[in-house]
């Protein structure tokens, strides 16, 4: 049986018969909010941080910021960044180029990349910016992939933050407390546990959206309009794999 073939979680398919996770009221599902999980490596991550907290907004749902190790989420789950795979950097940095150009977005690259995020995540953590949080978290979005800021570095990051009208020291430090290292460890690890497998993802109670290009999915569903609520599948799966791609994470079963 495909193990896409569970219960209505992350991913989870209904019994034979039924729709994915049905809800009927849009008041319900915009009142379990919207878990964003992003890390400032993905420059998609920063085009869903400019829409998400209007859409959020417009629709009475609570906006959650959700720092998370994409690093982690790519061990965990086998997988290489796009930046790891030449081609694929290429044609991602030419696509967002396009989407910025088109939505006319501030747009590019931070001065290194990839770069190690890890105090960048940290100080954007609830337990350290608090009430300062989504201050935070466009500071940052905005000084690298709008301005082009080193976000690898904890001098740009305190300059972005401070430029922001918050104490940029104070905050940098926090953020190098055991604490919060910690806390960032802890909330990849709880991601993953979620299914969260890439970034930009969006978590609605147990229904995920991975990528900006779902924000529009995102809306219809807050609005208690998603498409699939009108799509049985349970119907339209396949029913399990007939290959297995050697080296990949299943490939511990055994093909003939």
């Amino acid at each position: 049986m495909s193990a896409l073939r569970a219960d209505c979680k992350i991913g989870r398919l209904p019994k034979p018969g039924g729709t994915l996770c049905l809800m009927t009221s849009n008041h319900s599902i915009a009142e379990a909010g919207v878990d964003f999980y992003f890390d400032y490596l993905s420059p998609f991550a920063y085009f869903a941080a400019l829409r998400l907290p209007e859409l959020c907004r417009e629709r009475g749902a609570q906006l959650r910021y959700r720092p998370v190790l994409f690093a982690g989420l790519l061990d965990h789950w086998g997988q290489r960044g796009p930046a790891e795979i030449l081609p694929k950097g290429i044609h991602t940095f030419k696509l967002c180029a396009r989407y910025a150009a088109l939505h006319d977005i501030p747009f590019r690259s931070p001065r290194f990349h990839p770069y190690r995020p890890l105090d960048a995540l940290r100080v954007s953590l609830a337990e350290v910016a608090g009430e300062d949080q989504a201050t935070v978290v466009r500071a940052l979005f905005d000084a690298g992939w709008g301005q082009g800021a080193h976000l690898g570095d904890p001098a740009d990051l305190r300059a972005a933050i401070t430029a922001a009208g918050l104490d940029g020291e104070a905050l940098m430090n926090r953020a190098a407390e055991a604490d919060a290292k910690d806390a960032l460890r802890r909330d990849t690890d709880a991601a993953i546990a979620k299914g969260v497998f890439g970034i930009p993802t969006m978590i609605v109670a147990d229904e995920l959206f991975w990528g900006v290009d779902q924000l529009e999915y995102l809306e219809l569903h807050l609005e208690g309009r998603d498409p699939l609520q009108s799509v049985d599948l349970a119907k339209v799966i396949s029913e399990g794999s007939a290959a297995v791609r050697p080296g990949s994470l299943r490939s511990d079963r055994k093909v003939d």
